[in-house]
């Protein structure tokens, strides 16, 4: 298949293991984190793994694999560092993809379902937006609300939100590739 995709994570990889559920042709997973349990799943099922702890060589070696794999989209799925602006600029425009548990523009950033709750929202959800040089700046993809319960906790809106996320994420991922998404 030559819609080929890579992984950036940092943490447990429920969107990583979504994605490829789905049949999604993942050429490579890259991690921050050398104990990421995402890094766990991809072996599993043979993905290749990298792991570097810092962000500049990090960047640089994905640039390399990149070419090396001829990628046709980048997918941040629980990348817990901002990208340098040099290296999302070396790229095609619309090439990294991220999702955010929030409706942005609000609840940008680290936190997003704590923020919600302390900010009493009635609803949250989750974002599918382009990755530019900004925190959860980039233009929306896609977003799908959900409410918020008055005794709901971050545990259990986590919860509800990756159950949206584990079937958006893929869903959209697939239409970008198909060129069936077409955004400005």
């Amino acid at each position: 298949m030559s819609n080929k995709i890579a992984v950036l994570l940092s943490g447990n990889g429920s969107n990583l293991n979504a994605i490829i559920n789905k049949g999604i042709n993942v050429s490579f997973v890259v991690s921050n984190n050398p104990n990421a349990a995402g890094l766990t799943i991809a072996k599993k099922a043979n993905i290749p793994t990298y792991t570097w702890k810092s962000l500049s060589r990090l960047e640089k070696e994905v640039s390399k694999l990149i070419i090396k794999h001829d990628l046709k989209l980048l997918v941040l799925a629980g990348f817990m560092r901002l990208l340098s602006k040099e290296f999302v600029n070396s790229l095609p425009p619309k090439f990294i993809i991220n999702i955010h548990p929030a409706i942005l523009p609000n609840f940008k950033g680290l936190n997003a379902i704590e923020q919600a709750l302390e900010n009493c929202a009635k609803y949250t959800g989750v974002t599918i937006h382009y990755v530019d040089e900004g925190i959860d700046t980039g233009s929306i993809i896609q977003q799908e609300k959900i409410t918020i319960y008055k005794n709901d906790t971050i545990k259990s809106l986590q919860k509800r939100l990756q159950v949206v996320e584990h079937d958006l994420y893929p869903n959209v991922i697939e239409k970008i590739l198909s060129k069936k998404l077409q955004y400005y």
